[in-house]
């Protein structure tokens, strides 16, 4: 497992200086002393560069550098590529599990009738259901921006009807020739994401439980489809025989009847010739 200086992955290196995130494993380590920690987190103490990679050749691991600005320099036995593939791994599921929070925007008129509003509020519980959080804008046209309290009223309405879904955030204000006001998810949207994805495993789960059944129900229906055709064929193969074997019967019932008729007259031919006699 201890690899070579050209197993080893190259860094890229500017003027004499490594730019490169990965640590330092195995040769590239240079310092003639280090820290080891054994491969299942035992301190070993102070040892030599060399003698900690013959630990890790005899080991079939990897000597890597966990802690270069320490003096010396901390290293650990383990197994480097295993060591990146689990570090991959709990990267995916964070960035899986972080809040990526969206502010998502609806705009009204301060003279908008309830079925738009209605729509309008649909919209904005969807957003926030989704774990987003909402911006939503009134625009004042003319003489509607003397009177901005009309806006602010609209606002609260709509913030105490969706008050089960999210609050307000920001406040009403305005600003220039609009009324803005923010609304924040009670839920996290990481919530949300995880019960979207149980429910898709629990899908996908039923949807492989059906196909087993199905799978199944096919395999059982072969063996019996198989004898029902078998029990066909020999029944076919046994009704074409009976008329050849009746035919191969008459057949022989005639050629003995020929025998007896030519004996007959064979018989007969002989007792008149006697008689002639």
């Amino acid at each position: 497992m201890c690899r070579t200086p050209d197993e080893a992955p190259r860094r890229a290196v500017s003027e004499g200086v490594i730019i490169s995130d990965e640590p330092r494993i195995n040769d590239e380590i240079r310092v003639p002393q280090v820290r080891l920690i054994g491969p299942n987190g035992e301190q070993v103490g102070v040892i030599a560069t060399s003698v900690a990679l013959n630990l890790a050749r005899e080991a079939n691991l990897d000597l890597v550098e966990v802690a270069p600005n320490a003096k010396p320099p901390v290293t650990k036995l383990i197994d480097y590529g295993k060591f990146k593939y689990t570090e991959k791994i709990k990267a995916r599921e964070a960035r899986r599990n972080q809040s990526t929070a969206e502010v998502k925007e609806i705009r009204f008129r301060l003279k908008i009738d309830s079925h738009d509003f209605e729509v309008k509020k649909g919209h904005v519980s969807r957003f926030l259901q989704g774990g987003d959080k909402v911006k939503v804008t009134i625009m004042l046209r003319g003489r509607e921006q003397s009177r901005p309290i009309g806006g602010v009223e609209l606002l609260r309405r709509l913030a105490d009807e969706i008050s089960d879904l999210g609050s307000i955030e920001s406040s009403p204000k305005q600003e220039g020739r609009n009324i803005i006001m923010t609304l924040a998810p009670k839920g996290k949207k990481v919530h949300t994401q995880s019960e979207q994805r149980r429910r898709g495993d629990q899908a996908k789960a039923e949807r492989q439980a059906r196909q087993a059944a199905r799978l199944a129900a096919k395999q059982e229906a072969k063996p019996q489809t198989a004898s029902e055709a078998g029990e066909r064929i020999h029944k076919a193969s046994t009704q074409s025989s009976k008329p050849a074997a009746s035919v191969a019967a008459k057949g022989m019932h005639a050629v003995a009847s020929a025998k007896t008729s030519v004996n007959k007259t064979t018989t007969k031919e002989g007792s008149n010739a006697e008689d002639e006699k």
